[in-house]
């Protein structure tokens, strides 16, 4: 009778331990890879947050500034009628994105609004420095001082939001982390941008 050959003991678990492997390896990166992409997208979702409380707060002190100075600016009713205009387009861009968050059209078009701000606001604060006495007005000077805390506000939650849309963009297109992206629902997000025309510093003639 041929005597039965039994595999040793330490074979077995070797197999065994091998599957298990095989099969938590692959989990343990798609758990990993996942928990990256979700990661970085809050990290945006929160910067995105900052830069509308930021611009939420500028546009309430707009209103503040163009009513304390328009009695002097007479000869700058333009500047000042865009300053408003420029105002009620970003707090549409605000209601906008909060109607559809993350929206790529959206934050575009918030993003010019705000750029458009930026402009109009530079323009205003070399017209004032025309006005002695405005720029003897405590209140006016209180103003764009807070203007000036706001807007430093929005540029650094703009950078923290467009660093973390790099991060997560680049994470969800590189290989092979990219074969996850899509079924898990993870797509590009929009960069805070406004237009290079937007962004151009304005030209005033004194």
């Amino acid at each position: 009778m041929p005597r039965v050959v039994r595999p040793y003991p330490w074979r077995v678990i070797f197999v065994i331990v091998g599957i298990v492997v095989a099969l938590l390896v692959p989990t343990l990166w798609v758990v990993a890879t996942y928990n990256s992409f979700a990661r970085h997208r809050i990290r945006a979702q929160n910067s995105l947050s900052q830069i509308d409380v930021q611009l939420k707060r500028r546009c309430d002190l707009i209103p503040n500034l163009v009513e304390a100075v328009k009695g002097y600016m007479t000869h700058e009713r333009e500047t000042l009628q865009a300053v408003i205009e420029a105002r009620s387009s970003a707090l549409a861009g605000l209601s906008a994105l909060h109607a559809t968050p993350h929206d790529g059209a959206a934050i575009r078009a918030l993003a010019g609004a705000s750029g458009a701000i930026d402009q109009l606001l530079s323009r205003l604060m070399v017209s004032i420095e025309r006005y002695p006495d405005l720029k003897a007005s405590t209140n006016v000077l209180a103003l764009q001082e807070e203007l000036v805390s706001t807007e430093n506000r929005i540029a650094f939650a703009r950078q923290a939001y467009n660093d973390a849309v790099m991060t997560f963009n680049t994470g969800i297109a590189v290989f092979p982390a990219n074969m996850l992206a899509g079924p898990f629902g993870f797509t590009s997000l929009t960069l805070f941008e406004a237009a290079a025309a937007e962004r151009a510093v304005p030209t005033v003639k004194l």
